[in-house]
């Protein structure tokens, strides 16, 4: 389980938590321009957009959860897994493998509207890349500072959504979610007026008051009201520091903590990760559950005319500044 969001300030700002039972050893990828991906049926077509983002590193392809590239689109995979149906090889179609999909539309696309044509002749497979890493089931978020849409392969084909609130979670399908979002149209940062009868005093006894009823378990229905709210109203910064603390505020309020969700096996939902991309200056910001200190990989300092892709492991322990 996951949420994605999207944040305005000077710039703009995008990520995801990732709430899983373990650290499978996750690193920070940049994928270079001249960096070949051999695509099953798609023809490698040479350079690409340079790429950067978490990615499980397997025979040195980097299977990506969450990226963006130098152009400031930026692209996150959830995990979709009740509702997701992949197709058949389809003669005609532009074939992708779902672990193909995130580099298949950064590495051709700068912009959200030509992501959109793309996606018009795309049929995701059921291919796996792996046999001990089977296809994923997901759905993808795709964003940048125009506006973002969500993609679902369900029964009825490749589903592509105009998202205009810029978050995405679980299940169910997106239109379903943001047709949820009506039954909180209430909710607002300011103090509530009393509304209840004619002729009773109420009045309001605590500050945020006027966002009673947000809803504050750990499903993905109610992480996507919690975040859709806190991305809308969450105060715009100004410096590249304050927005990027201010986006991790914003998707600590979906954090999922040690001992809270137990899943199917017995284990715990944490967030392992949560990443911020500042889609403006190519810089991939990250923290884990336990390392609270941001961390930073700047793709401008690498070598964009490179062939192989370069990691940096994750660090995942906490780094804490004594003061005496």
């Amino acid at each position: 389980m996951c949420t994605a969001a999207s944040y305005h300030s000077d710039g703009f700002y995008f990520g995801r938590t990732l709430d899983n039972d373990c650290f499978y050893g996750e690193s920070v990828a940049f994928v270079p321009r001249n960096y070949i991906f051999n695509m099953k049926h798609i023809p490698d077509t040479g350079r690409h957009y340079a790429i950067i983002g978490t990615a499980l590193s397997d025979a040195e392809y980097p299977l990506f959860y969450d990226a963006m590239n130098e152009k400031g689109l930026c692209m996150a995979g959830l995990n979709f897994v009740k509702s997701t149906v992949y197709g058949e090889y389809r003669e005609g179609a532009v074939n992708v493998a779902p672990y193909e999909f995130v580099p298949y539309i950064l590495g051709n696309c700068d912009r959200v509207s030509q992501a959109k044509k793309l996606l018009a002749d795309v049929n995701i497979t059921s291919e796996d890349f792996s046999p001990k890493l089977p296809a994923a089931r997901l759905h993808w978020i795709i964003a940048d500072k125009s506006g973002a849409v969500t993609v679902e392969s369900v029964s009825g084909g490749l589903m592509i959504y105009d998202n205009p609130v810029g978050v995405l979670t679980n299940e169910p399908s997106f239109d379903k979610q943001l047709f949820n979002l009506n039954n909180f149209l209430s909710l607002s940062p300011n103090p509530p007026e009393n509304c209840f009868g004619k002729g009773l005093s109420l009045e309001a006894y605590s500050r945020g008051m006027g966002a009673m009823g947000l809803p504050g378990d750990l499903s993905s229905m109610s992480r996507f009201v919690r975040a859709a709210f806190v991305s809308q109203n969450a105060l715009a910064a100004e410096s590249e520091e304050e927005s990027v603390s201010q986006f991790f505020h914003i998707l600590g309020s979906v954090d999922q903590q040690k001992g809270c969700c137990i899943t199917e096996n017995g284990r715990y939902e944490y967030t392992v990760y949560t990443s911020c991309m500042s889609a403006d200056k190519g810089i991939y910001y990250y923290t884990a559950y336990d390392s609270h200190r941001i961390k930073a990989v700047d793709m401008n300092r690498e070598n964009a005319e490179g062939t192989a892709v370069v990691k940096y492991p994750f660090i995942m322990s906490e780094d804490i500044a004594f003061l005496n």
